[in-house]
């Protein structure tokens, strides 16, 4: 009943338009106030602590780099080389995009960005070789969803603080932590690389099947070429991933060099962004994460009252308690995130979720990295379809076109991808298997 009452007014609330993050926090008070004898004074503390939390500086920081890298000329670079390297193969400039994407997806963190550092000179220039528009943006908005499953992911980085303070038993009884930002970027490797080529492929077949336009084959010459004038770059994978796997510093560390790194080689390095464009990048980025931020003081504040009123374990119990298996549990899941992705956008459902989702995944015997990685390529779905889907409305801007018409165009792609998401639900290895012969599980 009180699970019943709790939900109930959130979604009433959220039904009048209401901020979703706004939402959240008047559920709490409400709920506190009325129905509970907990002090209002350790909602007022619970706000400062909850983004009381070292891994949250990781979402700033690569929110910052992703902007410099996106204003800096990087993602220029990067569709050079990639086109350089698949233009000649059927849907050239197609193939081209999605490499770009899987590029660009794995120094920025973010999907919106993706599309718009990739699209907005992706999209004009399939137009002018010959290709139809609507093919372009479908490659475009699908393939930009990588930018929150390749790693570093502000997505995994919010997956992990939710559930960081949640307390989950295994099948055995023994107590289970939740994944780390260093381990949900390793395990996001693979995924993400087989969800690149899947893309790839729809690109590939369709261009073959309607003889769209292929560029002439570069030389060995111009490929090194154009890989040396993108190096500086690609860099930023190698410092990312490769420090944090080293040890030589944490997941939050990375992202604060990775910001650093990035408005170096924009502004001195490339110089395609000035020092008098640097407040505006600034100012963006703070815009965004106080966006974010807010909402996950909100969400927190939502998390505190489910676990003060043992919700997670009570579902978990019951769930257990009528038969329901791991295979059963994931496929609820994956059914409950595609709806929930039709109302609310990717930060707010992991935030409310992950909380509630991972002690019964635990209990079921399903790993935290493996429930993390589900729930980002089900994010990824649901920025690619209407009413809220982000990457839809960015690329509607960009390239000129309705939603309506824009969902048309991405159907084969939004179709591979949800086939890949049935995949990666039922082989946990795929998630797993890195992170795991890399000592990290």
């Amino acid at each position: 009943m009180t699970s019943l009452i709790i939900f109930g007014l959130l979604i009433a609330l959220m039904l009048t338009g209401m901020p979703i993050s706004i939402a959240l926090g008047l559920t709490v008070l409400t709920f506190i106030y009325t129905m509970t004898n907990v002090p209002t004074e350790s909602v007022a503390l619970k706000l400062f602590t909850g983004i009381d939390n070292f891994e949250i500086m990781a979402i700033p920081f690569f929110i910052l780099a992703g902007n410099f890298l996106t204003h800096g000329g990087v993602a220029r670079r990067m569709i050079n080389f990639a086109t350089s390297m698949v233009g000649h193969w059927y849907g050239g400039l197609g193939l081209a995009g999605v490499m770009a994407c899987a590029l660009f997806a794995a120094v920025s963190g973010s999907s919106p960005a993706t599309v718009i550092a990739i699209g907005s000179i992706m999209m004009p220039a399939m137009v002018k070789q010959g290709f139809p528009k609507r093919f372009g943006a479908g490659v475009i908005t699908t393939s930009g969803a990588l930018g929150i499953l390749i790693p570093p992911s502000i997505v995994m980085v919010i997956y992990c603080v939710a559930t960081g303070g949640s307390i989950a038993l295994d099948p055995a009884g023994h107590r289970v932590s939740s994944a780390s930002v260093g381990q949900m970027f390793i395990a996001g490797v693979i995924p993400g690389l087989m969800l690149a080529t899947l893309l790839g492929l729809t690109t590939f077949y369709r261009a073959w099947r309607n003889d769209y336009p292929r560029l002439p084959k570069a030389s060995w010459a111009e490929r090194i070429t154009a890989f040396r004038k993108c190096v500086w770059g690609l860099l930023l994978i190698l410092i990312v991933l490769g420090g944090i796997y080293t040890g030589m510093f944490t997941p939050t560390e990375a992202a604060a060099i990775s910001a650093v790194y990035a408005f170096v080689i924009a502004v001195f390095v490339y110089r395609d962004m000035s020092l008098k464009d640097v407040p505006k990048v600034l100012l963006g980025s703070a815009n965004m994460s106080a966006m974010i931020l807010y909402i996950i003081t909100n969400a927190v504040l939502f998390s505190f009252l489910m676990a003060n009123e043992n919700i997670p374990q009570q579902i978990a119990t019951w769930i257990t308690s009528v038969g329901v298996d791991w295979i059963v549990f994931l496929l609820i899941v994956n059914v409950l995130l595609l709806i929930a992705g039709n109302v609310m956008e990717a930060s707010s459902i992991v935030l409310i979720m992950a909380p509630i989702l991972f002690p019964v995944a635990v209990k079921l015997g399903i790993h935290p990295v493996h429930l993390g990685i589900l729930m980002v390529v089900n994010m990824e779905v649901g920025m690619c379809h209407p009413p809220v889907g982000l990457n839809l409305y960015v690329a509607s801007g960009i390239a000129k076109m309705g939603i309506t018409e824009l969902t048309i165009a991405v159907w084969p792609w939004l179709l591979t991808m949800l086939i890949f998401l049935g995949v990666v639900t039922y082989v946990p290895e795929i998630s797993l298997w890195l992170p795991r012969l890399l000592g990290m599980l």
